[in-house]
C-alpha cells in the first residue's frame, strides 16, 4: 500500500503597510477633519466685523472650591447635578431681583436683562448695556448682585448640599462699570472692565466688591444697603496701585489682621 504524501502549505498573510504616520503612534487625518478645525468652532459669527462699543456693566461671579468639588471620588456624578441645580438656581434668580410690582400690581422688569451670560468653568461672566441706565438704575444693579451671593450662602448652599458632596461652599462677585467692545457678530465681548471684574473677584475671603469709579453710591445708593458697604483703598494688579474700592463691611471687619493689611482707609 502506497502512502500518500499530503504537503500543507502556509500561506502568509499579507502584513500591513507601516507607514511612518502610524509607525509612529501618529494618526493620519482627513482633509475634511483638518479644515474644520477653525476659528468658527469658537461660534463667534463673522470675526472680521467691526467692533461696537458699548458701556456695560460687567458682573464675574467665581464658585469658591469648584476646582476642590470637582476632584473628589466619583465628582462625575455630582458635577451635572450640581451645574444643572445651580445655574436653574441663578437664572432664576437674576429674573427675580430684577423684577418689581408696579402699577396696578403688574410685574415687569426695573432693568434689562445681561446681553451676555457667559460660563467660566467655575463660574459666570454677565454683562449689562448700560447706555440707558440711570446712575439709580446702575447702584441698583450692584445691590441685586450682592443678594445673588448672599442667596447662594444663606438658601441655595444648605439646599445643594444635601444632594451633592461637598459643593462650593461660596459664590463671589466681582462688579465693575466701563466699555466693552464686541466680538465677532456681539456673541463675546472685550474690555478692560471685564478684567477689573474678574480681578474683584478674587479678593480671598470677601465675596463682593466693586469699585468706586462709576458707581455714585453715596448718592444713588438704596438707602436700606447704605450701611452694609464700606470704601477701602486697594492695590488691583492690573488697574492700578491706589484703587478705591466698596467691600461688605461685616465681611471686612472678620478678617484676620494680616489681610486687612492689604487695604488702607481713607484719610
Amino acid at each position: 500500500m502506497k502512502r500518500v504524501l499530503v504537503r500543507r502549505v502556509r500561506v502568509k498573510k499579507p502584513r500591513a503597510r507601516i507607514t511612518e504616520g502610524n509607525k509612529n503612534g501618529v494618526k493620519l487625518l482627513s482633509n475634511e477633519i483638518v479644515d474644520s478645525f477653525n476659528p468658527s468652532m469658537l461660534a463667534l459669527g463673522d470675526i472680521s466685523t467691526p467692533c461696537q462699543e458699548k458701556e456695560a456693566i460687567t458682573a464675574v461671579f467665581d464658585l469658591t472650591g469648584f476646582t476642590k468639588f470637582c476632584n473628589q471620588v466619583d465628582s462625575y456624578l455630582a458635577i451635572p447635578r450640581f451645574l444643572n441645580d445651580f445655574l436653574e438656581w441663578f437664572f432664576t434668580s437674576i429674573r427675580k431681583e430684577l423684577t418689581e410690582k408696579n402699577y396696578r400690581n403688574h410685574t415687569s422688569f426695573w432693568a434689562e436683562l445681561p446681553i451676555l451670560v457667559k460660563f467660566l468653568g467655575d463660574g459666570l461672566l454677565l454683562i449689562w448695556n448700560a447706555r440707558s441706565m440711570t446712575e439709580a438704575q446702575i447702584c441698583r444693579i450692584v445691590t441685586a448682585l450682592y443678594n445673588i451671593c448672599l442667596g447662594y450662602k444663606d438658601d441655595f448652599y444648605p439646599e445643594i448640599s444635601m444632594v451633592v458632596n461637598k459643593p462650593p461652599t461660596v459664590l463671589r462677585c466681582g462688579v465693575a462699570r466701563g466699555k466693552v467692545f464686541s466680538v465677532g457678530d456681539s456673541k463675546d465681548y472685550v474690555g478692560h472692565c471685564l478684567n477689573n471684574a474678574s480681578r474683584l473677584s478674587q479678593l480671598g475671603p470677601l465675596s463682593f466688591c466693586f469699585p468706586h469709579r462709576g458707581f455714585q453710591v453715596r448718592d444713588h445708593m438704596p438707602d436700606e444697603y447704605n450701611n452694609i458697604f464700606v470704601p477701602k483703598y486697594l492695590s488691583i494688579r492690573g488697574v492700578g496701585d491706589n484703587e478705591l474700592v466698596w467691600v461688605v463691611k461685616d465681611e471686612f471687619d472678620r478678617l484676620p489682621e494680616k489681610s486687612k493689611g492689604l487695604f488702607r482707609n481713607i484719610k
